[in-house]
């Protein structure tokens, strides 16, 4: 017998899920609260997530914490100048024995994928996620083989460093339901961090609390978050605007729109809220918009940002009451 949209009983499941993960991956993260939240969003309501950091701050260690706190299949690829499609995807080799090709699957058929510092890899190697990414399915030799039921992208880029990397395209950012920025501790959280590693790294100890399974029955009861009329229209509203916002050549479109409103949903779920508020939107609005904006050149070297222009458009838009 399944539950029953909204159904209590579920939601406390799945509020349950979201605090065992988050108590067993803040053991190993210090002072990441906000990052880990934004970040149980995506995976709460079924999204992609790009970790966009300085190095040393924590970017792989959440994503191998994650994979650990939910006992999920994890793989993780290294982007390189020199990686392929078919290093990520699979190939088909010649089987003698039968006189036919083989498929090899490669590194994409997991739960949890790391795909670290995404931006060295040739756009042709990086377009080789698109399909995965949007259809939880890649296409070899006109062949359709499917992804596992849960299967959730986590990659990260150097935003310093201009040698040998490759801007993600829009398409790829688009793929994206949520950008984060860890940023550096506090000098105390960092002292702690020191003393948590002295004999050896929290993320070895870090033991399953929750199961995969778990994190599915958690994408269903997002789904359940009820959301009015007067939100989704301000979910539209909001990301309408970046369209027509001064020096933004290309605005945010309709994927946009569903990502914002399904993470708001898990924020309001992981709350104890049975539906979504304007706050919750608003929350992670520039998370979910900012990165799809394509500013024209003038804007970008005055110093004008993609996070100045959506937080100007929460500012400009009338908030339901």
């Amino acid at each position: 017998m399944t539950n029953p949209p909204g159904d209590p009983a579920s939601a406390a499941r799945a509020r349950d899920t979201v605090d065992r993960v988050c108590e067993g991956v803040g053991r190993v993260l210090s002072g990441q609260e906000t990052s880990l939240r934004w970040l149980l969003a995506a995976l709460a309501s079924g999204g992609h997530i790009l970790i966009e950091d300085f190095p040393g701050t924590g970017k792989t260690t959440m994503a191998k914490a994650i994979a650990r706190a939910i006992g999920a299949q994890f793989k993780r690829i290294q982007f390189t100048p020199d990686l392929l499609p078919a290093d990520i995807l699979g190939v088909s080799v010649f089987n003698p024995g039968t006189q036919s090709f083989d498929f090899h699957r490669g590194p994409v058929f997991t739960q949890i994928l790391l795909a670290d510092e995404i931006n060295r890899a040739s756009p042709r190697t990086q377009s080789a996620l698109l399909e995965a990414m949007a259809e939880h399915q890649v296409s070899i030799d006109g062949t359709t083989h499917r992804l596992e039921d849960f299967f959730f992208v986590i990659a990260t880029q150097n935003p310093v460093e201009f040698r040998g990397t490759y801007p993600l395209p829009e398409s790829q950012l688009d793929r994206f339901a949520i950008r984060l920025e860890l940023g550096y501790v506090s000098p105390e959280q960092e002292v702690e961090v020191l003393r948590s590693q002295e004999q050896g790294h929290p993320l070895e100890s870090l033991a399953s609390c929750a199961s995969v399974d778990d994190v599915l029955a958690l994408r269903e009861a997002v789904r359940q978050v009820r959301v009015s009329t007067d939100v989704r229209r301000y979910v539209v509203d909001l990301v309408r605007s970046t369209r027509g916002a001064s020096s933004v050549v290309l605005g945010a479109g309709p994927r946009a729109s569903l990502a914002l409103g399904a993470a708001a949903q898990a924020l309001a779920l992981m709350d104890g809220e049975a539906f979504v508020t304007p706050d919750h939107v608003r929350e992670i609005a520039v998370a979910v918009i900012a990165h799809r904006l394509v500013l024209d050149p003038q804007a970008r070297y005055s110093g004008l940002t993609r996070q100045a222009i959506v937080a100007e458009v929460l500012k400009s838009v009338p908030v339901p009451r």
